[in-house]
């Protein structure tokens, strides 16, 4: 079996989107503190699809999320030529060569999310050639169905939050997380805005629920530091993402501190960045994306390094290629999950792209052990929805 080519559509959403009030998530633009600097700037509502076509009939599927156009060009330009006539089951090999092809420019960042999206296609070929669910050759199923937390809450009228939140609680969802809407230029005024966001979502579902809360980079150490004490009464099981990626010593002392566990990762890259956040025992809890860190390939040998510093992984976003990640790991207690809405930041246009995503049942999804690869498939009719540029 040989790769005798590689296709990449970006698709471009062009239907209605939701509109964001002011302050619907904190993102790191906000310290620019400039009218032009606002969430509206922090959304994406394009995606890359990736089909890897073999000589004997087989489709492979990645994606990214992360800056379509550019990330289709370091496919097209860097990687594709080095994989055509290539064994997918080299995939080891495979990895190298793309790592080391553009190491110089994209080790992190667009680099690593072109390499990240061609790794997921090969190990879908993978599966789909050996007539298994990814899963299994990841080591095989450690738990009946994947538990789910409900990710969406964002910083919207309290009623509202407080509905949301009940409704998540009512279709059996044992946790769930929102996003704050106020950062170090807000003031203190803001922090306590920040607090009315998580009383209202911890008095409407209980204490029987667990509620994470994500800053997404939004914050300063210094902000951070004083957020913490006024947090600690609500029994977060995580703090995500206080502070920026970089600042990896920022993590280290919001950590030392105990008083809440720190989440972080979404933004990192490969195992030896995270092998850089294990040592310093930088965060409580690992949160990489694997169309992000560098595919399955690097997914699952960051897991097994966690798992030897008793770090669980829950990883960003859920969609198949973490679902799979999570199944065949027992260090992965749960997974993200996006519920299907109307599109808005541009997390969920996964559902209108891809068919065969599970569905999140009383707070669980389930991964069928009847077909082959990922799973996935693109609904090509749904893509009339969009603008498509080959």
């Amino acid at each position: 079996m040989k790769i005798k080519n590689i296709r990449t559509r970006v698709v471009r959403w062009r239907g209605k989107t939701a509109p964001l009030p002011p302050h619907f998530c904190t993102n790191p633009m906000d310290l620019l503190s400039m009218p032009e600097a606002s969430m509206s700037t922090f959304t994406f509502h394009g995606w890359l699809i990736v089909e890897v076509f073999t000589d004997d009939g087989l489709v492979g599927i990645g994606n990214a999320a992360l800056a379509p156009p550019v990330t289709k060009q370091v496919i097209d330009l860097y990687l594709k030529p080095l994989l055509i006539g290539a064994d997918p089951w080299d995939i080891e090999f495979l990895w190298q060569h793309m790592y080391r092809k553009t190491m110089a420019f994209g080790r992190k960042g667009i680099g690593m999310a072109a390499i990240s999206a061609v790794d997921i296609a090969l190990w879908d070929i993978l599966g789909k050639s050996a007539k298994q669910p990814v899963y299994r050759l990841l080591g095989g199923r450690t738990k009946r169905r994947i538990p789910v937390y409900a990710s969406r809450l964002y910083s919207v009228p309290l009623g509202e939050l407080a509905a949301e939140a009940n409704r998540y609680k009512d279709e059996g969802y044992q946790a769930m997380k929102l996003r704050f809407g106020w950062g170090p230029s807000d003031g203190a005024a803001g922090m306590q805005r920040n607090l009315d966001l998580v009383r209202t979502v911890r008095e409407a579902v209980g204490d029987a629920i667990d509620v994470m809360a994500d800053a997404y980079m939004g914050w300063t150490l210094d902000y951070a530091k004083r957020m913490l004490p006024l947090l600690e009464p609500f029994h977060l099981r995580w703090l995500e993402e206080p502070v920026i990626p970089d600042d990896i010593g920022g993590y280290v002392e919001l950590k030392s501190y105990g008083r809440i566990p720190i989440a972080g990762g979404e933004h990192e890259h490969t195992q030896y960045g995270f092998r850089d956040l294990l040592e310093a025992r930088a965060v409580d809890y690992i949160q990489f994306d694997t169309n992000r860190v560098g595919g399955i390939t690097q997914a699952r040998k960051i897991s097994a390094l966690a798992e030897s510093y008793s770090v669980p992984v829950i990883p960003h976003a859920g969609q198949m290629h973490n679902y799979h990640v999570v199944m065949a790991s027992l260090n992965s207690p749960m997974a993200e999950y996006f519920p299907i809405v109307d599109v808005e930041v541009g997390n969920e246009l996964f559902w209108y792209i891809f068919e065969g995503e599970p569905k999140a049942q009383n707070g669980f999804v389930d991964l069928d052990e009847n077909t082959p690869g990922l799973g996935l498939r693109v609904n090509e009719e749904a893509l009339v929805n969009f603008e498509v540029i080959e």
